[in-house]
């Protein structure tokens, strides 16, 4: 029987819980991480309280979105844990008619303290991205979707033109700025 059950069902609710953002249960949002803690996402580079609230404002705006979550990849040390999840982003502005779907994974540093399993830090890594046009005959300005790394051009495109400017480059699968977080976290890890 695995001694840490328990703890990976938490883990595992405190990452599915992601979609309180999609349903516009801020406080809830709120309640996913520690005091202090960090999120680095296309739109958004800060303290994840900071980010609760812009996503507040994004989700008064025209661009809706809706997150799907897989069962994460849990790597533990003490009261720490390295988390690995696959989701997927679909968004949508019906006002420009378009949208785009974004597959990702959340890079997540996360810590039980007083007796909860909360995230300390959360980025996200890039693997692909593509437009989902609402009415036939769209299309994106090229120019401007080459600015942005492929794996999240499409993604990217969409929340500027939304509103939401990319606030810098972002990793993508297997880029030098992935290995870059990932041995940020082991080291994070280690020190548990």
């Amino acid at each position: 029987m695995d001694a840490r059950l328990e703890d990976r069902a938490a883990i595992a609710d405190l990452m599915t819980g992601w979609m309180h953002r999609d349903l516009g249960e801020w406080d809830r949002l709120r309640g996913l991480f520690h005091p202090g803690a960090t999120i680095a996402i296309t739109w958004f580079d800060g303290l994840a309280s900071d980010f609760v609230d812009g996503s507040a404002r994004m989700g008064a705006s025209g661009l809706r979105s809706k997150h799907l979550i897989t069962h994460p990849q849990i790597t533990f040390n003490g009261d720490r844990a390295l988390v690995q999840t696959n989701a997927m982003i679909i968004a949508e502005n019906p006002v420009l008619e378009l949208g785009a779907t974004a597959h990702n994974r959340f890079l997540d540093q996360v810590e039980k303290r007083d007796g909860g399993w909360r995230i300390s830090r959360r980025d996200s890594s890039y693997d692909m991205s593509y437009f989902n046009f609402l009415t036939e005959g769209r299309q994106a300005d090229e120019q401007e979707v080459r600015r942005f790394p492929r794996e999240y051009a499409a993604l990217a495109y969409l929340l500027e033109k939304s509103g939401f400017p990319v606030v810098r480059e972002f990793p993508t699968r297997d880029s030098a700025l992935e290995a870059e977080i990932k041995a940020a976290g082991a080291a994070w890890l280690s020190k548990a």
